[in-house]
C-alpha cells in the first residue's frame, strides 16, 4: 500500500517545537490507530523547522498567522502537489487534524461518491467526499494523546438507508447516512440541473438547503477550492468563540500538565536507574 508523507511545519513563532511535535504525534496517531482501518490509507505525519527543510515528496501541513480569508483549507502547488493552509489560533490542533483527513482521503480534491440526495424531490447525485465536514465543529471531536482531533465519517455514510449497528461516523455522533450535525455541512452535485448544492446547518435549530448553481473552476482549481470559496462559515475559518474557544484551550493545556507529570516521574526513574548502575559498578 502507498504511503503518503505528511509534513506538519509552523510558520509563526506562537507554536513551540515541544508543542507542534505534540499536535504532530496525535495526527500520526489518529492517522494510524483510527483513518486506516476505515479507509484503507497509510501515512506518516512528521514535523520540521521551516519549509525549506520539508523533504520533496512530502505534502505540507503549514500553521500561519496570516489573515489566510477563504484560502484556509487544502490546495496544490504548480506541480499539482497537495498542501493545506491552518490559520493560528487555539484550536489550530483541531483544524490541522481537520486537514490532515481530508488531505488522506482525497488528496486533489475531486474524488467523488454517488447516493441519493438529501433534498426532497432530487435522486442519484454525486457527492464531494469531505470526510470532516458534516460533523466538523469542535462538540464531535474527540482526544488523541490529550489533543482535540477531528471526527470523520465513514464510507457507510453514503449508504441508501440506515441499519443498526453500523458506524457512520469514527465517534458515533453522525447516527444516519448523509445526516449533517449543527455546525457542519455536505456538497453535492446534480446532474440533471447540473447545479451544486449544500446542506449546511451553520445557523437556526435545523438544516437548511441552499443551491449554489453551476460553479466553474478556474485552472489549477479544483472542486473543494471551489466550495470553499462558497461555503465562508466551515470551520476552517471561523473564529472560536464561548465553550468551543474554552474547550480548545483547556485541551492543550491538560495535555501539558500531564505529559509535565509523566516528564518528571520518568526523570525521576532514570535518576534512580543511573544510580543503581553507578553503585553496582562500585561494588565490583
Amino acid at each position: 500500500m502507498l504511503i503518503r508523507q505528511l509534513a506538519l511545519v509552523s510558520e509563526t513563532k506562537k507554536i513551540t517545537a515541544s508543542a507542534l511535535s505534540r499536535v504532530s504525534a496525535a495526527l500520526q496517531k489518529q492517522a494510524t490507530r483510527d483513518l486506516a482501518p476505515i479507509w484503507q490509507v497509510k501515512a506518516t505525519i512528521d514535523t520540521f523547522p521551516t519549509l525549506e527543510d520539508v523533504p520533496i515528496g512530502y505534502w505540507p501541513i503549514i500553521v500561519s498567522e496570516d489573515d489566510l480569508g477563504d484560502a484556509a483549507g487544502i490546495h496544490e502547488d504548480k506541480e499539482g502537489q497537495p498542501f493545506a493552509l491552518v490559520k493560528y489560533d487555539y484550536g489550530w490542533g483541531l483544524t490541522a487534524s481537520h486537514e490532515v483527513l481530508e488531505m488522506l482521503v482525497d488528496p486533489f480534491g475531486n474524488r467523488m461518491t454517488a447516493g441519493q440526495s438529501p433534498k426532497p424531490g432530487q435522486g442519484r447525485v454525486e457527492f464531494l467526499v469531505e470526510v470532516c465536514d458534516p460533523s466538523e465543529d469542535t462538540p464531535y471531536a474527540y482526544r488523541v494523546n490529550g489533543i482535540l482531533v477531528s471526527d470523520f465519517y465513514t464510507p457507510d455514510y453514503f449508504d441508501p438507508v440506515a441499519s443498526p449497528n453500523v458506524r457512520y461516523s469514527f465517534t458515533g455522533a453522525i447516527k444516519a447516512p448523509r445526516q449533517v450535525l449543527k455546525g457542519g455541512y455536505i456538497s453535492w452535485h446534480d446532474p440533471i440541473s447540473d447545479h451544486w448544492f449544500q446542506e449546511t446547518w451553520f445557523s437556526g435549530t435545523k438544516p437548511r438547503f441552499r443551491d449554489i448553481g453551476k460553479l466553474t473552476a478556474k485552472q489549477g482549481e479544483n472542486m473543494r477550492a471551489l466550495l470553499y470559496r462558497n461555503t465562508p462559515e466551515r470551520y476552517a475559518v471561523r473564529k472560536l468563540t464561548g465553550e468551543s474557544l474554552q474547550l480548545a484551550k483547556t485541551t492543550m493545556g491538560s495535555h501539558t500538565e500531564t505529559a509535565n507529570a509523566k516528564a518528571k516521574s520518568l526523570r525521576t526513574r532514570v535518576k534512580q536507574v543511573i544510580a543503581t548502575a553507578r553503585k553496582r559498578k562500585q561494588q565490583e
